[in-house]
Parts: structure tokens; C-alpha cells; sequence
């Protein structure tokens, strides 16, 4: 039986809000791993003297071949069809992939609630809907252009077609097929995959027809399509999965943006995703049929290998976070008395973070480009251009503004040489604000005409930016838990005019 209708028109109604009420930015990736890649696929502008390029900035990441352009070239067709209708002004650009990201989220959503029907029986698949749909981190993270995202809407559509004990649904060339695709935009989908292929290649009769008729053409067909997708727009053979896994595993460089404790997702990752869930996750673990036992060893198994990487963070254990709703969908059902209780104290209590963290919590990096977005209009005299004296990345760039302004923030790759006395450009500044600045506008016609930096770095620079004619035009609110170099405003500054002749 299909998901009834009103369910699906539910979960997209619900989604559109959702995508709506989330006007913050979580991690940088979201933009620069997707959106600003996507942008810079897709726009040209005419230089004056030569062809037509495109425009936009490529993280390190690209430069080394560490990401595949399978994952942006789904919102490069969407930027090239609003492009082609003539229809690519910015507003449409920053809220097109989100919504279209949306609908994916509500079609996982149902799809949740039919592997659970076919399971169990309605009345549990409708307390495990009812888990999803009031998840706060997946009400904050479902609608944003992550690839953790996107690998958990694939993981939850190859759910569905996994061969569960008992289930009819499962399908082993759709599952294999959704996983290779989720593996192919993040090598790292495999972790959660391991002990559920491995699960079903053991209870599988014909083994060797199984690897034959579904690994293996699976396997090749979704690396072929990869390699020749980065093979047009990289202009060379290149396997990106490969590169990704030797820096993120073997060279663990991944530390370089952060380490954990072993415990940290023991300890704080999955009990912040979960938040109210939690006991009732428990609970439906101790319930829960022999059968789903492999989706909890799957949550096991996710959590302890990312347990032993330095680098986390609590987005990468996101895809298991619907294997836990499975759990909690169980819990409630089970609860005689205390039933509504518990449904009101799940709705309730997600609907506080949910809507913090979506509408407030670091939102001054996504409002401060509406102003940035005004610049494009500038005078005809002289070009403006904008220097972000903030942690690297800390905004979006092209694809929130989409003209050719002349932009730059403080770089902060990796030590990728293996330099011992590396450095990198956002370290040197933040080390000595002032001496960087003076050294790098020696000279007053290089100074650019607008500045942009959180509040806790003003005072540190003030006599440069009175110094240099600079006036403060903006005050965006960011975050109520300002920490370290993140300030709680985002300032704006501007050159006075007869500066800048």
C-alpha cells in the first residue's frame, strides 16, 4: 500500500514551511560545497577584453579534487533554467535549490512512514512520521544544501528498498543503487551502509548472483558516471571518492579544523540530535522487533567509526538520526497511559529549538548579504568592493549576491605542502589585525570601499578605520553566544565618499 496522499501533501506543506522558517546559516559547506560551486558552473560575465568567464571562487577543496561535481550539477541545473527563463535574479537563486531541497526532505518524509507501514502496521508508522516531522535538528538541517543532507534523504529512500526481515518492499538494484548515488556526493554515506549490505549479503541464498547481477553493475555504473561528470568540468580523469577518503581518513587533515574527545558524539552529538527524543530512543531500542535490530547495529556502527576520527561534527551522524525515529516511532506507540503526554511533550518541546535555530541563532551571515546584494547596484564613478574581515567562510559569497563584485575574505586552506612553518592568511591577520591591515593597504588606492567584521574585532582596529575615513553604515544581529573571533553583530563599514578620490 502507497502512502496515502494527504500524508504526502502533509509532509510538502509542512516542508515549504519549514524551508521558510530557517533563515540561518549552520556550517559553511552548505553554501560553498554546493551553492557557490553550482554558481560558478553555471555564470558568466563579459570582461571587457577577452571572452565571456565565469565568475566565483573554488574552495581548496576543488583545487585539490577532494569534491566531485556530481552534487553541485544538480543545482547548476536549476541555476541554468532560471538562467534560461531569464528568470536568475538572486532572491530565486538562494531559494530555489532550498525549496527544491524541501520537497526531496517531505518525499523522504512518506517514504519513512510507508517502511514502517510495511513493517509494522499504520498506527506505528504514524507515531515514527510523527517523530520525523518533529525532529527539531531535522526541521534545521533538511532543507539546507548540505551534502549531509542530501545523503540522508538518499539513505532514508534506499531504507525503503533495503531487504528487511519480513519486509515485501525490498528491492537490492534500487537500495544499492540509492547508496552508490549517497556515496558518490559523500564517500562518508558508506559508513552507515556497511553493516547493512554486509547484513544482507549474509542472509542472502544466491551470493554470487547477488554480486554479480547487483554490486557489481551498480558499482560501475555510478563510478563511470561520476568519473565522466568530473571529467568535464575538472578537464581530467579524476576519482574523487579516492582523494576524499586518503585526506579525510589517511592523512586525517580533517583535524585541522577541530578535534574532538573519542566520546564527544557519546557524550554530546547524538544527544543534542536526538534532544527530547532521547529517552524515548532508548526506550523503543529495549521494544523494538528482532528484525530492526541491524538499524540500531547501524547506528552503533556509524557512531563508533566517526567516534575515532579527530574532526566531528554533529552533522555527520545526521543520516542515522531517521533510524532513530524508527526507534522512537516504536516507544510511543507502546506507551499506554502516557501517550498524549508524550506527544505533546515531543511537539512542544523540538518546537523551541526548531524555531531558535532556524530564525535566530547565527543569522547576521545570511542577512548581512542583503546589503552586500545592494553594492551590485553601485555608482557609476567608482566600483565598490568588499573585504570580509571575519573567520574564513563565515558567509556565503557569489551565489547570495550573483554580480561580479570585487570580493575577498581571509583564506584559511590547510598546511597542504607539509611546510612546518605554515601559517594560514586568517591566522597571520587575526594575530595582529592592525599590522596586517597596515601592510596590506600601504597604499590608499588599494584599500577596499566596504568592510565587513564582527563586532569583537572593532575595537581592536578602530584607529585604522578612523585613520582610513571608514564609517559604520550596518549592524546586523548574528548570535546571542558570541565565542572567540565570532562577534554577536556583523559590522558594516563604508569608505567616506571624498576618501576615495
Amino acid at each position: 500500500a502507497a502512502a496515502p496522499a494527504p500524508l504526502l501533501a502533509l509532509a510538502l506543506a509542512l516542508r515549504t514551511l519549514n524551508c521558510f522558517l530557517v533563515q540561518t546559516s549552520f556550517v559553511p559547506d552548505e553554501y560553498w560545497q554546493s551553492l557557490e560551486v553550482a554558481h560558478r558552473m553555471v555564470f558568466k560575465y563579459p570582461s571587457p577584453a577577452a571572452a565571456p568567464r565565469n565568475y566565483g571562487y573554488l574552495t581548496w577543496e576543488w583545487t585539490s579534487r577532494l569534491r566531485g561535481y556530481s552534487y553541485p550539477l544538480i543545482f547548476a541545473s536549476m541555476y541554468k533554467a532560471l538562467q534560461l527563463l531569464a528568470k536568475d535574479n538572486v532572491q530565486l537563486l538562494i531559494w530555489v535549490p532550498r525549496l527544491a531541497q524541501a520537497v526531496l526532505a517531505a518525499f523522504a518524509d512518506v517514504k519513512l512512514y510507508s517502511l514502517v507501514q510495511h513493517l509494522e502496521n499504520s498506527e506505528t508508522a504514524k507515531f515514527v512520521f510523527f517523530c520525523q516531522l518533529c525532529s527539531w535538528f531535522t526541521w534545521y538541517s533538511c532543507t539546507r544544501t548540505l551534502t549531509n543532507t542530501m545523503e540522508t534523504i538518499l539513505t532514508i529512500f534506499a531504507l525503503s528498498y533495503y531487504p528487511i526481515k519480513g519486509s515485501k518492499m525490498g528491492n537490492s538494484y534500487k537500495y544499492l543503487a540509492l547508496v552508490a548515488f549517497a556515496i558518490v556526493i559523500r564517500p562518508t554515506a558508506v559508513i552507515p551502509w556497511m553493516p547493512l549490505i554486509f547484513s544482507h549479503f549474509l542472509q542472502e541464498q544466491r551470493k554470487a548472483d547477488l554480486i554479480l547481477h547487483n554490486f557489481i553493475p551498480v558499482g560501475l555504473v555510478t563510478v563511470g558516471t561520476s568519473l565522466i561528470i568530473d571529467r568535464v568540468f575538472f578537464g581530467e580523469w579524476v576519482l574523487v571518492q579516492l582523494n576524499f577518503l586518503k585526506f579525510n581518513v589517511l592523512q586525517n587533515l580533517g583535524r585541522f579544523y577541530g578535534s574532538h574527545p573519542w566520546h564527544w558524539y557519546l557524550s554530546q552529538g547524538l544527544p543534542v540530535l536526538l534532544g527530547p527524543h532521547l529517552p524515548f530512543f532508548v526506550h523503543g531500542c529495549a521494544l523494538a522487533p528482532r528484525r530492526c535490530r541491524v538499524l540500531l547495529l547501524a547506528v552503533t556502527w556509524t557512531v563508533l567509526v566517526y567516534s575515532t576520527l579527530s574532526h566531528k561534527e554533529f552533522r555527520f551522524i545526521y543520516p542515522v538520526l531517521p533510524f532513530c525515529m524508527i526507534f522512537c516511532g516504536y516507544s510511543l506507540k507502546h506507551l499506554k497511559a502516557w501517550k498524549k503526554t508524550a506527544v505533546s511533550f515531543l511537539l512542544l518541546s523540538n518546537v523551541v529549538p526548531a524555531l531558535y535555530t532556524g530564525l535566530v541563532h547565527q543569522r547576521g551571515a545570511l542577512d548581512v548579504m542583503s546589503h552586500i546584494q545592494q553594492l551590485c547596484r553601485g555608482s557609476q564613478h567608482s566600483q565598490p568592493s568588499v573585504l570580509m574581515l571575519m573567520p574564513c567562510h563565515s558567509t556565503p559569497f557569489y551565489s547570495h549576491v550573483h554580480c561580479p563584485l570585487k570580493m575577498r575574505f581571509l583564506q584559511c586552506p590547510p598546511n597542504l605542502s607539509g611546510s612546518e612553518s605554515y601559517v594560514d592568511e586568517a591566522e597571520v591577520f587575526y594575530s595582529d589585525p592592525l599590522g596586517w591591515l597596515n601592510q596590506e593597504f600601504h597604499n590608499d588606492t588599494l584599500l577596499p570601499s566596504h568592510l565587513i567584521l564582527f563586532s569583537v574585532l572593532e575595537q581592536e582596529i578602530s584607529s585604522f578605520l578612523t585613520l582610513r575615513g571608514y564609517e559604520k553604515t550596518a549592524t546586523v544581529f548574528h548570535t546571542h553566544v558570541p565565542q572567540g573571533r565570532v562577534g554577536s553583530h556583523i559590522s558594516i563599514y563604508r569608505r567616506k565618499a571624498e576618501m576615495n578620490y
